[in-house]
Formats: structure tokens, C-alpha cells, sequence
């Protein structure tokens, strides 16, 4: 059922308010491995999460990274409409379209982003998957702006699981979160299919080894 107008308003704000009690029943344990939190924004990064960890991240750049500003980006589907109205509650800019290095023009639009000084997000084997299969945009954005990637994790110590294509986790009230900063990672410049191929599987790496959960 198609949900758009006044009732999509209603539900982003009823999801908006019910996240912020979610959250505050967790405790959360911060693991700052890039050394991102209380310190000056002077680099600009490639914030990389895996889909079905997303759902409490614009909880935490709120309160962890307040002096942080950016762009998450969101598919451009029905159900990411709804996913970016939450995004956007939270304060921090949407960019709507896909992932894969054909989408060109999401590509180009978060380049902007981060070439203006802020940094991005992105869920990079959303919005439909393989799980933790990373997609080819999220390289070609890091060698054509040159920014680092931030491997993002969260594991729970206790959780639900979706019947989604990627086992979505919601953790249960009054369960601790632990929040995985990775190191930055440089991609690489390439000339051909097999170094970008190269490329992609060394972050893909970089991104699951923080990954205990799966």
C-alpha cells in the first residue's frame, strides 16, 4: 500500500519519536578506532555501514557526532522515501538514488557533498543486497573524491532479527550497543577491471572484519 501525504508525515514522526525512546533504553559502548569522536572535522569521510545495521545510525551521528554535517544516502524507492524523512529528522541531508556505480547521478551528488566540506553515508549492499556484498559506487566515490572510508559497525548483545533479505537487526530494549569507528581505509586509484575489482574486495574485507554478528 502506497503511503504518501499527510499519512507519511504522520508515520515519519511517529517513527522519528519512537526511535528516540528506543535508543535511550540502550547503552551504548563506543569503540573509535578512526579517532572521529571529539575531535575537529578536518577530514572529510566515506561513512560505510551494512544495511541491516542502519537502523540506529542517525541516532548515533546525532549524538555522538553533532559537529559532523553530511549527506546519507537513500534509494530512491517508496520505502526509502519513508526512510529519508526519518533521515532528515535527525538534521542531516538526504541524497536519493542507487549505490551501484551506474548511479551516476547520486554518485556525482555526494562528490559535491564532500568536495563542500561535509562528509557522506552510505549502506553500500543496499537497498536489496547480497548481504555484505560491497556494491562498486561506494569505490568509485572514494577515487574520484579522494576521501578515506569509515568502516561503521554495530553488534548487539541482544536482537531480533527480520525476515528480510539481509536478517535486518533490531536490538531489544535495554541491550548494549557496541559502535565499531574502523580505521580509514584509502581506496586506491586503478586503470583496470581487475585492480578496481581489487580495490573493492579489500574494502569489502575491511569492512567484515569488524563484523562478529552475522
Amino acid at each position: 500500500m502506497k503511503i504518501d501525504g499527510w499519512r507519511a508525515r504522520w508515520l515519519v514522526a511517529f517513527a522519528h519519536r519512537l526511535l528516540q525512546i528506543w535508543a535511550r533504553t540502550l547503552r551504548f559502548r563506543i569503540d573509535d578506532r578512526a579517532n572521529v569522536i571529539n575531535s575537529p572535522p578536518n577530514e572529510r569521510y566515506i561513512g560505510a555501514l551494512w544495511h541491516n545495521r542502519l537502523l540506529l545510525l542517525p541516532f548515533v551521528i546525532k549524538r555522538f557526532l553533532p559537529e559532523r554535517q553530511g549527506a546519507a544516502l537513500i534509494s530512491s524507492s517508496r520505502d526509502g522515501a519513508l526512510l529519508a524523512g526519518l533521515v532528515e529528522r535527525f538534521h542531516f541531508e538526504v541524497v536519493r538514488g542507487s549505490s551501484s556505480r551506474k548511479g551516476a547521478s547520486a554518485i556525482r551528488q555526494l562528490a559535491e557533498v564532500i568536495a563542500n566540506g561535509r562528509d557522506v553515508v552510505i549502506t553500500p549492499d543496499g537497498p536489496r543486497g547480497p548481504a555484505y556484498e560491497l556494491g562498486q559506487g561506494i569505490v568509485f566515490l572514494a577515487q574520484q573524491s579522494g576521501a578515506e572510508v569509515v568502516p561503521i559497525n554495530m553488534e548487539y548483545s541482544n536482537s531480533w532479527r527480520i525476515r528480510s533479505w539481509d536478517r535486518f537487526i533490531l536490538p531489544r530494549p535495554f541491550s548494549t550497543v557496541r559502535v565499531i569507528f574502523g580505521s580509514p581505509h584509502r581506496v586506491t586509484a586503478t586503470t583496470t577491471d581487475e585492480e578496481f575489482e581489487r580495490e573493492r574486495k579489500r574494502l569489502q574485507e575491511a569492512m567484515l572484519q569488524l563484523v562478529e554478528m552475522r
